[in-house]
C-alpha cells in the first residue's frame, strides 16, 4: 500500500498491526495490566469539544513555535521510543531524517538502535534531545550525558516514571527478548551482559535529591518526563528544571492512572508559566494537538504514530505521518477561526459540564488575530 493511500494515523496503525511480527507489535502497542489507561489516553481526547469562531481571516496559518528557545515548524515532536529497529532497519536514523525534513524535535531514546553520533551524522543541524533512563551506573550516565552534550543535543529528557518496568502482559506471554540482531547502541557490552534487558537497569532509588547531580554534570536544559500531578510539577519547578513533560508512558507503567490530557490542566496551573509544559499520550489527530495546546501544552510529542509510519515505509512513512498531523492541525486552526498559535495564560475559559464534557474556547485560548 503506497503512502499516498493512507490518509490518517489510524490507517498506518492498521497497516502496522497486520505487517509487524506479533512480538514487535506487542512490544510497541501493549499497555500495562488491563490497559485501561492505554485506552483512556485516546478516549479522553474524544470527550473534549471545541468552540469555533467564524468570519475570521484564515487565508494563511502559521504553525511555528519554539521549544526551549529553538524554533520548530509545528508544535509536534517525536517521543523517545525504544528499539526502532524492530519496525524498520536503521529505524532510528530513518526517524531522525524524517524529523529533520519536517523541522521538528526528535528525542533519541536510551534504548535506541543507533548511536547519538549516527543521528548527528545524518542530520547535523536538526533539533535533537536525548532521553535518559536512569541506571545505578552513574559514571556511565555521566559519560553518556556529556557525550551527547558535546555532540550538540539541546536537552536532557529524564524519564522518571520507571523505577520498575510496568506489567505488560502481551510481552510476558511472548517472553519478549531483544532479538540478537538488534544492538542497544548506548549500552556498552559489559552493561548488556550485566543486565538481561536494558530496562532492568533502571535505578529503583531515584529521587528528587538526584536532580542536583544531573545539573552538576550537564549544562543542557533538563526536562522531566512522566509528571502526572500538580504536586510533582511544583516540585520540578522548585528543583530548577526547565520543562515538565506530562506523560503516563503511553499507558505502559501504572494502569488506572488518568489520561495524560486529563491531568494536563492541573500541571499547567501548578507551574504558572515558570517552565514549559509538554505532553504525550493518545495524540492521533490534528484536533488532538489543538486541544492539548488550548489546555496549555507548549508542544505535544508522538510515541506510537511515528512507529506505525516507520513500519510502513521507513523514513517516508514517518514523514507522511507528521505531514498528516500538520495538515490536520492547520485545517483545525482554520475551521476554528485562527491563524497563529499563541501560548496564552491558561484557565479563563475552561469549563466542565456535569457530564465531564470539557469545553474549550479555542479562539481565546489558542489563537491570535
Amino acid at each position: 500500500m503506497a503512502a499516498g493511500k493512507l490518509v490518517c494515523v489510524q490507517d498506518y496503525e492498521d497497516y502496522a498491526r497486520k505487517h509487524l511480527s506479533k512480538s514487535a507489535w506487542d512490544y510497541f502497542s501493549s499497555g500495562a495490566d488491563d490497559e485501561l489507561t492505554l485506552r483512556e489516553n485516546q478516549a479522553a481526547f474524544r470527550r473534549i469539544r471545541l468552540r469555533p469562531r467564524l468570519l475570521r481571516d484564515v487565508s494563511t496559518r502559521d504553525l511555528t513555535t519554539t521549544i526551549l528557545g529553538e524554533k520548530v515548524d509545528m508544535p509536534i515532536g517525536i517521543s523517545p521510543t525504544g528499539l526502532h529497529g524492530l519496525a524498520w532497519q536503521d529505524g532510528s536514523l530513518c526517524m531522525m531524517k524524517a524529523a529533520a525534513s519536517m523541522n521538528v524535535c526528535m528525542t533519541l531514546p536510551t534504548f535506541a538502535t543507533s548511536t547519538p553520533k549516527e543521528l548527528v551524522d545524518v542530520a547535523p543541524s536538526a533539533l535533537k534531545w536525548f532521553q535518559l533512563y536512569v541506571t545505578p551506573e552513574r559514571e556511565f550516565m555521566k559519560r553518556l550525558i556529556q557525550h551527547v552534550e558535546t555532540l550538540g543535543y539541546k536537552a536532557l529528557v529524564i524519564t522518571i516514571d520507571v523505577p520498575f518496568t510496568g506489567n505488560r502482559r502481551p510481552m510476558t506471554r511472548d517472553g519478549f527478548k531483544v532479538p540478537p540482531h538488534l544492538k542497544v547502541s548506548n549500552f556498552p557490552e559489559e552493561l548488556r551482559r550485566k543486565y538481561a534487558f536494558p530496562a532492568n537497569a533502571t535505578d529503583e532509588s531515584l529521587s528528587w535529591k538526584d536532580i542536583k547531580w544531573f545539573q552538576s554534570v550537564t549544562s543542557m536544559p533538563i526536562v522531566l518526563k512522566g509528571i502526572m500531578t500538580s504536586e510533582d510539577a511544583e516540585l520540578a519547578v522548585q528543583h530548577g528544571v526547565q520543562a515538565v513533560w506530562v506523560s503516563n508512558h503511553g499507558g505502559r507503567q501504572l494502569d488506572s492512572v488518568p489520561a495524560a490530557i486529563e491531568v494536563l490542566p492541573e500541571v499547567v496551573r501548578a507551574v504558572r508559566g515558570r517552565v514549559e509544559v509538554y505532553m504525550d499520550g493518545g495524540v492521533r489527530q490534528g484536533t488532538d494537538v489543538m486541544k492539548a495546546l488550548a489546555l496549555g501544552a507548549r508542544a505535544v510529542f508522538l510515541g506510537r504514530p511515528p512507529i506505525w509510519g516507520l513500519a510502513h515505509s521507513g523514513e517516508e512513512g514517518v514523514r507522511h505521518v507528521l505531514q498528516i498531523l500538520k495538515d490536520e492541525l492547520s485545517l483545525a486552526m482554520a475551521l476554528s477561526g485562527g491563524s497563529n498559535i499563541v501560548l496564552m495564560p491558561f484557565g479563563r475559559t475552561f469549563d466542565s459540564s456535569p457530564k465531564k464534557m470539557f469545553k474549550i474556547n479555542a479562539f481565546f485560548l489558542f489563537f491570535r488575530l
